[in-house]
């Protein structure tokens, strides 16, 4: 069943069933977010370099399989892609507390497992985000792009906790088990939607989809690319995403490393930081639709890029005692306007794009964002080896802080329409 109109979307038992998979599988990632760094940091003893290696091979996918991704899945149905993904990512995750009780867990299981899994995340994602319009139609985009964000944020709200506090009652290879259910209980949700693809918008992806099939694979993702760098606003915003995964692969590998070993905190004081944090995110998600709606996509991806640089410096500052509270506190900040820059530009490049382009758009601007995100991880453990956990931390913060100024510098991005 497809809605058509974005006051209803709750009312359509495909959207409760696609927007509650995504909910439980947020969370579940959001647990292994604290649960795989500490198993190597804790359980494994690793340096930062080693956990920087780990950060950079679970992202390494975006690089290896990112851009054919996106041609591969608008061949395909997407709801059995993000059926298959969900199983093969339980499996994976599920290797791990096998391996810990059986003692033989190392490094390089968790480095296999971190690429397995990313792979899989790379089609879903991709399938996840192509079949959106299929299931709420054009005039439910931003308001589907709002519940989509919501899911992050309350994912964000209460998986790290979960996670952390599941790490120091049990142990990190344990609490990995919570991501595993999280993807099985997804993939039982998924399996029970029964939006045809075909239908309405995006039945042009799958039935005579034109050039791009015929061109073959690489043509495919010529096409993508094209497409994508041929859009200025695009462009820009890919920028931002390269700058900001190029932050989260040094913040992934830095944080856990920081709070827990420098500033001394615990595994379940971490994890509850980290969700106290994301509360900004929540009300993020509430405000971007209405923020879209009000000022328009240009405008709300300006405003809220400008708070997104002002909010993040601070975090600098964080250091044990009462300065701790600075993390959550900008933490939450920051998390309301890159929450409020995620919907609009997501709202903003779906809405142009022709629908049989709708999963290598997807590919291509995941790949454009989260290639780098490697780097990231590869820097903040050299970083943490040669200089100092500190330094690393204090980098990923300033690299933050920066990701957003292509935005601020576009000279008609104010000047694009209400959607």
């Amino acid at each position: 069943m497809t809605t058509t109109a974005s006051g209803s979307l709750w009312r359509a038992r495909d959207f409760r069933r696609y927007a509650g998979a995504d909910a439980i599988s947020k969370i579940g990632s959001q647990v292994s977010l604290v649960a795989l760094p500490l198993t190597a940091a804790i359980t494994l003893r690793a340096s930062p370099f080693q956990v920087g290696l780990l950060t950079a091979a679970e992202m390494l996918a975006f690089l290896l399989v990112g851009l054919p991704a996106g041609a591969w899945v608008d061949r395909m149905p997407r709801r059995p892609v993000l059926v298959a993904a969900d199983v093969v990512r339980a499996a994976a995750l599920l290797s791990i507390p096998a391996a810990a009780a059986a003692g033989v867990l190392g490094l390089p299981q968790m480095y296999a497992v971190a690429l397995l899994t990313g792979v899989c995340t790379v089609f879903f994602d991709v399938a996840h985000q192509s079949y959106l319009p299929a299931i709420v139609g054009p005039r439910g985009l931003a308001r589907g792009h709002g519940v989509l964000a919501a899911n992050i944020s309350v994912a964000e709200l209460s998986g790290p906790a979960i996670g952390g506090w599941l790490v120091q009652a049990l142990t990190a290879p344990a609490a990995v088990v919570a991501d595993a259910l999280s993807y099985v209980g997804s993939a039982l949700l998924l399996v029970r939607v029964r939006t045809d693809e075909r239908r309405g918008q995006a039945g042009e992806q799958f039935e005579g989809r034109g050039e791009g099939v015929r061109g073959g694979l690489r043509s495919e993702i010529a096409e993508g690319l094209r497409f994508v760098l041929g859009q200025p606003v695009l462009r820009r915003v890919a920028m931002v995403g390269a700058l900001t995964m190029t932050s989260f692969g040094l913040w992934s590998a830095t944080v856990p490393l920081y709070l827990v070993r420098k500033v001394g905190v615990s595994p379940g004081a971490y994890g509850t930081l980290l969700s106290a944090g994301a509360a900004g995110g929540v009300f993020g998600a509430w405000l971007a639709p209405r923020a879209v709606a009000r000022m328009g996509t240009g405008r709300a991806m300006y405003a809220s890029a400008l708070a997104a640089t002002l909010f993040i410096p601070p975090l600098v500052f964080t250091a044990g005692g009462a300065r701790l509270l600075i993390f959550p506190a900008a933490l939450a900040a920051s998390g309301v306007a890159t929450t409020v820059f995620s919907v609009a530009q997501g709202t903003y490049r779906q809405s142009i794009c022709p629908p049989h382009l709708l999963g290598r758009l997807s590919a291509t601007m995941r790949f454009l964002m989260w290639g780098p995100a490697p780097l990231g991880g590869l820097l903040a453990g050299t970083l943490g080896q040669l200089a100092g956990v500190r330094v690393a931390f204090w980098t990923a913060c300033g690299a933050y802080a920066l990701a957003h100024v292509p935005i601020l510098l576009s000279p008609g991005i104010r000047r694009l329409g209400r959607d």
